[in-house]
C-alpha cells in the first residue's frame, strides 16, 4: 500500500510540474514586458505650406530651377512631399528653361525624382522662338540630371508638326527625346 501512496504522490508531483511549467511559458514575464507596435498613420501629414515657392542655384550661381505649388504637404511615414499644382521653371543656367507644369506631384524623400500626374505639360521656347510642347498624363522627372520619362501617350507639338507615341525618354539638356513604342508623326510641308 505505500508503494501505491508513493506512486499516485510521484504521480500527482509530475503532472503537477507539468502544469506549472505550461502554466509559465503561457504567463512568461517576457509577455508583459514586450509593447505592441502602434499602428503608424501612413497618410499622417507633419507639415505643410501654401503658395509654395523653392529657388535653387547651380554651384556657379546660376538659377538652376525655380518651383511654385498651391500646396505642399509632407507625409511623415513615407516622407514623400504632395504638391498641388506643380509649376517648376527648369532654367539649367540658361536663359530659356523648361517650363513643367501637372495637377499633382510627389517628391521623392531625397528630392531626385518627382512624379508627375495628370494634365503633364513640359514646354520650352528656344532662342530661335521654336516651341515644344510635350504632354502626358504621367511622368516622372529627375531634375538634377535634366531628363524625364514616362510609359503613358505622349504629344510632342513643335518642328512644324506633331507626334505622338506610347512612352518616351527626354534627354532635356540636349532638347532630346526617344519615343519608345507607337510612334506617328504629322508635319506641315513648306
Amino acid at each position: 500500500m505505500l508503494s501505491k501512496k508513493i506512486r499516485n504522490i510521484l504521480l500527482f508531483t509530475v503532472i503537477a510540474a507539468l502544469f506549472a511549467s505550461v502554466g509559465y511559458w503561457n504567463i512568461s514575464p517576457e509577455r508583459f514586458l514586450d509593447t505592441p507596435k502602434a499602428a503608424v498613420d501612413e497618410t499622417a501629414i507633419d507639415y505643410y505650406a501654401l503658395n509654395a515657392r523653392s529657388l535653387q542655384f547651380l554651384p556657379d550661381g546660376k538659377l538652376q530651377y525655380e518651383m511654385t505649388s498651391d500646396k505642399i504637404e509632407h507625409l511623415q511615414a513615407s516622407e514623400v512631399t504632395l504638391m498641388t499644382k506643380p509649376d517648376l521653371q527648369m532654367y539649367r543656367g540658361t536663359a530659356f528653361p523648361w517650363h513643367v507644369q501637372s495637377e499633382r506631384g510627389e517628391v521623392n524623400p531625397d528630392g531626385t525624382e518627382v512624379e508627375l500626374i495628370d494634365s503633364v505639360r513640359v514646354a520650352r521656347t528656344d532662342e530661335k522662338n521654336r516651341t515644344t510642347i510635350i504632354t502626358s498624363s504621367r511622368m516622372t522627372v529627375f531634375p538634377q540630371k535634366q531628363y524625364a520619362q514616362t510609359e503613358q501617350d505622349v504629344r510632342i507639338d513643335g518642328a512644324g508638326g506633331v507626334t505622338t507615341g506610347k512612352g518616351m525618354k527626354a534627354y532635356l539638356k540636349d532638347g532630346r527625346m526617344d519615343l519608345l513604342s507607337n510612334v506617328r508623326g504629322q508635319y506641315e510641308s513648306r
